[in-house]
């Protein structure tokens, strides 16, 4: 990296921690630090602070990555956003309004008891805790694989930032700096964009890339097969997406709380409606970004696996010769490509179409043998080092970055996956400390403290879930595909949220000790679907909801009848 990558990135890092601080120091109440006040908090800030909760530095490490392997269709897992929008504006919006609640779990406590509200706060802890370690792991990995940072250091890095402002300022800074963070993500993700379509063959112009993408099969964005084992299909997106952004948006502290700082009702409302709009185009261009990073390496040279650590690994074992030979092979692939990539552009401007089917069969045919030498090389990575990670879907983008990029590009989009990782672990940990203090402390032990006391201890639950966070971030591992893991986490939690919170609102006559009995049981009955691989995890907000309602219902009614016959006796 050259000193104005280094000045863009640090600058910019340092001007969001200032800034947070700064904009929101003095909070003097539990209300000011929870709820922002809930005096100055516009429409298009709670907007933009939903939107930059969710999209962590893991949907533009992971997303791009996802394109450019397995094409667009993972866009789909975002349909059912905008339907679970109306519903948590029509339902759940005015009910927490209502309530003048602090946190989505406040309301349980009146509806059911507290043991119901403890343990649904419980269920958040658990799975949110996980994901904000995951959070600052994940572009810490990357990074220092790519970069040769040291992995710790970045984790505290990433960590320490975050914790500055969010105890300093809590909500009202969480809100200020991510509409900050928000502009320079898309700023830099839309520099990249253009710079990748100005990168190209000149002969190669936004259309040809599109019918490029097409041919090698990325640009499929919809999938109406019935196939419970595919993860991204428009059924699994409209339902099981549909029950994900119900529970996560409507019962999840770390958005509630983004939108229960608005004003009044109409303006959270409107900040949902900003974002059930704005959500799918926003991760299509991203994917899209994705699509053209594999144009890209249709004319230039890319690595035969994307993670540097991977090929040091294999490079360094017995297997360095075998991996390249593949190696000398994918670069002959890589001439075929370029050389099949022209053919199909003079069919396109000669609109022939046999040949341009010809070509297209050709490209194709091409791009399966270097899938398959790319998947001969992952089984000489597992064979030289079976702790390296050998799928590289999180490391495409961050190698075009960081090679194909000029100056100062390059920090600014250092800048964006770094701020990204700063604005999603800021809601969380946000959340975090402040369930803990207000569902979990203030609740349950039982002497009284003033204001002053219970602003002190979410400040200081806030410090300790922001440690707790790096710790996990120190001892966290790869997985499959990190936006994937974030949400199966959530996923195998979030179903059983949702369906108490229904119960909650919809089902009246079943009591507290229903549903924490049916809460209990639902979660130990999803994650062990999930290990013996029941359904695609998608599958399991919707499989999670349905049964703690079913159980719930059972279990009244079957107290009413024990109830009723003892009366009888």
């Amino acid at each position: 990296m050259a000193y104005l990558d280094w000045i863009i990135l640090g600058s910019t890092l340092l001007f969001i921690v200032a800034y947070g601080v700064w904009k929101t120091r003095g909070s003097k109440n539990v209300d000011d630090y929870v709820r922002g006040g809930g005096n100055d908090v516009k429409w298009w800030t709670i907007g933009l602070s939903v939107m930059a909760t969710q999209a962590s530095a893991i949907t533009f490490l992971s997303t791009p990555g996802q394109a450019f392997h397995d094409g667009m269709g993972f866009v789909q897992f975002y349909f059912g956003l905008p339907l679970a929008m109306i519903v948590i504006c029509l339902v759940f919006i005015p009910i927490y309004k209502k309530l003048k609640v602090f946190t989505a779990y406040e309301m349980l406590e009146g509806r059911f008891d507290l043991k119901t509200r403890t343990l649904t706060a419980l269920l958040f802890l658990a799975q949110r805790g996980l994901a904000a370690g995951i959070t600052i792991f994940a572009p810490s990995i990357i990074l220092s694989a790519v970069l040769g940072w040291d992995l710790r250091t970045l984790n505290i890095i990433i960590g320490i930032s975050v914790i500055i402002y969010t105890v300093s300022g809590g909500t009202k800074a969480v809100s200020v700096t991510q509409k900050q963070q928000m502009f320079i993500i898309m700023l830099g993700m839309f520099f990249a964009f253009f710079f990748i379509l100005g990168a190209l063959p000149s002969d190669v112009s936004f259309g040809k890339a599109l019918k490029i993408a097409g041919a090698n099969n990325k640009l499929n964005i919809l999938d109406f097969t019935f196939d419970t084992d595919n993860r991204y299909t428009f059924w699994s997106g409209i339902t099981g997406g549909f029950f994900l952004a119900l529970a996560y948006f409507g019962t999840d502290q770390s958005q509630v709380q983004r939108y229960l700082s608005g004003k009044s009702i109409r303006e959270s409302q409107l900040g949902l409606v900003f974002n059930g709009i704005f959500k799918i185009p926003m991760q299509f261009f991203i994917l899209l970004v994705g699509a053209m990073v594999f144009v890209f390496y249709q004319y230039n040279t890319s690595p035969l696996n994307f993670n540097p650590a991977a090929t040091e690994a294999v490079m360094n074992s017995e297997y360095a010769d075998e991996y390249k030979a593949l190696e000398e092979d994918h670069k002959k692939l890589e001439m075929e490509k370029r050389m099949a990539q022209h053919s199909f552009s003079a069919a396109l401007e000669l609109k022939e179409y046999n040949a341009i089917q010809q070509a297209e069969q050709n490209i194709i045919k091409i791009n399966q043998k270097e899938n398959a030498s790319r998947d001969a090389a992952k089984d000489l990575i597992s064979k030289a080092n079976t702790k390296v990670e050998t799928n590289d879907k999180d490391y495409v983008f961050i190698h075009f970055i960081l090679h194909n990029l000029p100056v100062g590009l390059i920090g600014l989009l250092l800048a964006v996956i770094l701020s990204a990782a700063m604005s999603s672990t800021a809601s969380e940990l946000n959340a975090l400390g402040t369930i803990t203090a207000l569902d979990l402390y203030k609740r349950n032990v039982k002497k009284e403290h003033d204001e002053k006391h219970y602003l002190l201890a979410t400040k200081g639950f806030t410090l300790l879930w922001g440690i707790l966070a790096i710790a996990i971030a120190n001892v966290a591992s790869l997985f499959d595909n990190l936006i994937q893991l974030v949400n199966i986490i959530g996923s195998i939690f979030y179903g059983n949220v949702l369906g108490i919170f229904l119960l909650a609102f919809f089902f009246k006559f079943v009591k507290g000790n229903a549903v924490f009995v049916a809460a209990i049981a639902t979660q130990i009955i999803v994650i062990i679907g999930y290990n013996l691989d029941w359904m695609s995890y998608l599958w399991l907000n919707a499989f999670g909801c349905v049964l703690v309602i079913a159980l719930s219902i059972i279990t009244q009614l079957f107290d009413n009848f024990l109830g009723n016959s003892i009366e009888e006796v």
